[in-house]
């Protein structure tokens, strides 16, 4: 058993799902893993299921039936984990973007640093991206600076969705009135958690573009995040946060 669950949303991950699954099993520190597909029609889950044999217990696998966006799926992974025993609960991408190298970093900034969400952040310490073009890096920094000026949430990187969450943090927030399913449900959470009085604590990674595979945005995901956010902060200052 381990007190750690690293979430992994999917949809037509096939050329990525072993490798990453492996690499996170391949940690020092003992990860379990949820993957959470979305009926992914390259067959990503018959993949984990494959799998499964070789990692008995270690790994697990939630279907849904339609691809509802990442914040919904990040939401059910959540519930499946809080309903069990795992304290630390991860975010993490399946592209290799987030590296699996860096989970321990994530994990000990919760379990020995103090704090009470751990972010996996390209901004911290300089721009530490690559194989971005100008133009993405560019949307990405702007959202942060946008997002951060607008709810005034002290994070450099508020769209990262490489992060560590302790369980009492999730346990708070009422998870079914997260408004946003897109880019800007990573930064709904950090939000609510901060309004909530938790730590937040950003770890410094390099980011690098998945080589393998789509990308998932589009500009209906970029409207939600520059339009969602002001009306996020407005209804925090009006209504009581959740």
């Amino acid at each position: 058993m381990t007190d750690a669950l690293v979430i992994i949303p999917t949809f037509n991950e096939v050329e990525n799902i072993e490798d990453i699954l492996r690499a996170v099993f391949s940690q020092k520190k003992t990860f379990h893993v949820l993957v959470v597909d979305d009926s992914s029609p390259d067959g990503t889950a018959d993949k984990v299921r494959e799998l499964m044999g070789a990692f008995p217990g270690k790994l697990f696998l939630e279907v849904r039936a339609n691809k509802t966006g990442l914040g919904t799926a990040y939401i059910h992974g959540f519930k499946w984990a809080l309903a069990r025993s795992y304290d630390y609960i991860f975010e993490m991408d399946a592209d290799f973007s987030h590296n699996p190298d860096d989970l321990e970093r994530l994990y000990l900034a919760c379990t020995q640093e103090g704090a009470d969400l751990s972010i996996g952040s390209r901004y911290v310490d300089g721009v530490n991206v690559v194989n971005w073009p100008m133009s993405r890096i560019l949307l990405s920094y702007g959202a942060s600076i946008y997002s951060r000026l607008i709810t005034g949430i002290p994070v450099k990187d508020t769209t990262a969705g490489f992060v560590c969450y302790k369980r009492a943090v999730l346990e708070a927030i009422d998870l079914d009135s997260i408004q946003f399913v897109g880019y800007a449900f990573q930064i709904e959470l950090k939000f609510k958690a901060w309004k909530k009085g938790f730590s937040l604590k950003e770890v410094s990674i390099i980011f690098t573009d998945r080589t393998k595979g789509k990308s998932k945005m589009n500009s209906s995901i970029i409207s939600e995040a520059i339009f969602g956010i002001i009306q996020m902060k407005l209804k925090s200052i009006f209504k009581k946060e959740n």
